[in-house]
Formats: C-alpha cells, sequence, structure tokens
C-alpha cells in the first residue's frame, strides 16, 4: 500500500502464444519469463497482492513458485490472441476482489515479455500515478528514428512501385526534423480502478508516461530473446 492506495499486480500469462510457443515460460538468462516477474515484485513493498492471469497450468505452477499467486484460471473466452489487456486486467480485479473480499484501487499490470524490468520502474509509475492524479501511466521508450511514419516506404503489390507512406515524408531531410515519438515497452502500466470499470479502458481521459532510459525490449520474437539476454548480459542481470 502507498498513500492509503491499495494496489493489485496483475500479471497477464496465457498459455497460446503463437510467435514463440509458451513464450511466457521461455528462459532469459536460465529464469523463465513468468517468474523473473515474480523476483521483481518481492522486492516491491508498496504491492498489497500480486496474481497472474493464466489458462494454463505450468504457468501456474512456476508464477507460484517465484512468489506470484494464482489463485484463479482465467477463461477459455479471455484466452485468446485478440483479446486486449481491458478485458483480462477487469476479470482480474473481479476475481480477486470477489476472492478476498476488499476493494483494489490501483492495478498494475506487469508483462513477462519485458525482462529488463527493474523494481524501481514500477515504484516510478506508481508514484507517478498517484503524485500526479493521473488515470494510468504507462512506462515509454523514445522510437528508434528509422522507424518514425514519415521515413516509412511502402511498396505496391502488383507493380513493385516504391513510394513513401506519408506523402510529407519527401520533405524530411534530417532526423532532427522529426517529432520525436515513443512507444510503449511493457515495463509497467499503473491503472485506477476508476479507469478500468469506469472508463473501461487502460489508457484514461488523463494518461501520464514515464520515460524508461536506457534499453527495453518486449519480447516477440527469437531475435528478441536473443539481443535481451545480451543487453542484460552487458548490464550486469543476474543469471540463474
Amino acid at each position: 500500500m502507498i498513500g492509503g492506495k491499495r494496489i493489485l499486480v496483475v500479471v497477464p500469462a496465457r498459455g497460446g502464444s503463437k510467435g514463440i510457443r509458451l513464450k511466457n515460460l521461455r528462459s532469459v538468462l536460465g529464469v523463465p519469463m513468468v517468474a523473473r516477474v515474480g523476483h521483481v515484485v518481492g522486492q516491491l513493498e508498496i504491492i498489497d497482492r500480486a496474481v497472474v492471469s493464466t489458462d494454463h497450468e505450468e504457468i501456474a505452477r512456476v508464477a507460484e513458485a517465484s512468489g506470484l499467486a494464482a489463485p484463479f484460471r482465467r477463461p477459455e473466452t479471455l484466452s485468446g490472441d485478440r483479446i486486449g489487456d481491458l478485458e483480462v486486467l477487469t476479470h482480474a480485479l473481479g476475481e480477486m476482489e470477489r476472492i478476498d473480499g476488499l476493494t483494489y484501487d490501483i492495478v498494475v499490470m506487469l508483462q513477462p515479455t519485458s525482462p529488463l524490468r527493474k523494481p524501481e520502474h514500477v515504484t516510478a509509475t506508481v508514484e507517478m500515478l498517484l503524485q500526479g492524479s493521473w488515470d494510468a501511466v504507462w512506462t515509454v521508450s523514445e522510437s528508434d528514428s528509422k522507424a518514425h511514419p514519415l521515413k516509412q516506404l511502402t511498396i505496391e503489390p502488383d507493380s513493385g512501385r516504391l513510394d513513401t507512406y506519408d506523402p510529407a515524408g519527401k520533405t524530411i531531410i534530417a532526423r532532427q526534423q522529426l517529432t520525436p515519438l515513443f512507444h510503449r515497452n511493457g515495463i509497467a502500466y499503473a491503472i485506477t480502478r476508476d479507469c478500468l470499470l469506469g472508463q473501461k479502458t487502460i489508457m484514461g481521459a488523463r494518461t501520464g508516461a514515464l520515460l524508461i532510459d536506457g534499453p527495453a525490449v518486449s519480447i516477440d520474437t527469437e531475435w528478441d530473446l536473443e539481443l535481451c539476454e545480451f543487453l542484460m548480459r552487458r548490464n550486469g542481470y543476474p543469471e540463474a
């Protein structure tokens, strides 16, 4: 608890990932990704409850061994690859308030696929939410200018003709002309109960951004795994 607010951590970890089979159980430096979240949560004093939302028994077992609770299973209707974070978090919040017989003020989502997460990232996200009276706070990273929409190109499927995705891209000469853009890195999301249940969104009317300095890899592919392990070794993260 912090500032009189009760905090629930939800770790979404379904078993049906397609890009990497059973991605949440894949090891990074010898530790399953879902277990790494449990190890981070164990270092947080502000958290009142931390649970995994999963439909997979092995994920639940590994999560519990790392210190996360698994008191419910996610139903099949919420386990497909087209189910959004809102539905998953709302379900988890409802289950935990029913099971625990109390109300949680803040839900913190920690996705296992961001193993470069540190405890201080989570604490800073929650503190920013409370200090700024935000509806939600997301951690973000600055996007590489090479991925900027004004530098993207399209190829016509029939003729092979190359063109700019946005006509304004033809005016860009130097990257200094580009407005900086940012992307969600999955390290932490802090969301108020009212934002989830009242506004029915994880990005409320007032959502703040906590910019994370340094590398942040959100794992979707085998290449992402290799890159993440390289960065973790270079930055002194512990191995199993």
